[in-house]
């Protein structure tokens, strides 16, 4: 039986690039296999993605893009990488929707709550791309907007490490892991699990956080069978 009934799924761009730049296509196929193992279990999955591995829109502003273009640039990056997790899981039989938080039919749908909702009751899995639709916001802040309209469970933050650590652990060998902690402790603590935007809306609408590393095959599954492979972010 699945942990969680509801998930937000936020995944890393970076991430989909395997280190590089782009798509890398095993890793695409890797989130997409254990993304149906945990729909075959009856899970109702929401997806953001970032754009990071294509455009980041804070890094071209300090490169002189303007920054409401070059957040606008980014938003369209998630859709590119929306679109590939969504062709991925068509080839291994997962029906699945794009919803798109700026109008870009036909290259996915309007996104609102109660379509979003219907369609994971039905068996869908949807990927909410275009961040909020707004400049200024992350994907992380998309993401917890997004947990907290289909109402889900737990946002399931799928990076390249398993859990919250009291440092960087790649930068930090002395840094150690915690197996839970509060919101209020990551904001005291300056901790990076998500940016401060992302983290107080999870907080006030009581949407825990769960970080662990999606990089490595069966991870995901693993979660929502109960086992304690990350860190839990709570009130």
């Amino acid at each position: 039986m699945a942990r969680f009934k509801r998930i937000l799924l936020k995944l890393s761009g970076e991430s989909l690039a395997a280190g590089g730049f782009g798509i890398d296509v095993q890793r695409l196929q890797e989130y997409a296999q254990q993304i149906k193992e945990v729909h075959d279990m009856g899970v109702q999955i929401g997806i953001v993605i970032g754009g990071g591995n294509i455009f980041r829109g804070l890094s071209g502003a300090s490169k002189g893009f303007d920054r409401v273009k070059g957040d606008q640039m980014g938003m369209m990056a998630t859709v590119i990488n929306s679109l590939a997790l969504s062709s991925a899981l068509d080839a291994i039989g997962v029906k699945n929707k794009v919803l798109t938080a700026i109008r870009m039919e036909p290259v996915g749908e309007f996104y609102s709550k109660w379509k979003a909702i219907d369609a994971m009751e039905n068996g869908y899995v949807c990927i909410f791309s275009a961040g909020t639709g707004s400049p200024y916001f992350t994907t992380d802040t998309g993401s917890s907007l997004r947990g907290v309209e289909i109402e889900a469970d737990v946002m399931l933050k799928g990076t390249r490490v398993d859990g919250v650590y009291t440092a960087d652990p790649e930068k930090d060998p002395t840094a150690t892991k915690f197996t839970d902690i509060t919101y209020t402790e990551v904001l005291a603590r300056n901790l990076k699990v998500m940016d401060l935007s992302a983290i107080v809306m999870c907080n006030d609408n009581n949407l825990p956080i769960y970080v662990f590393n999606m990089d490595v095959v069966g991870n995901l599954k693993r979660v929502m069978a109960g086992e304690e492979i990350g860190t839990l972010v709570h009130k």
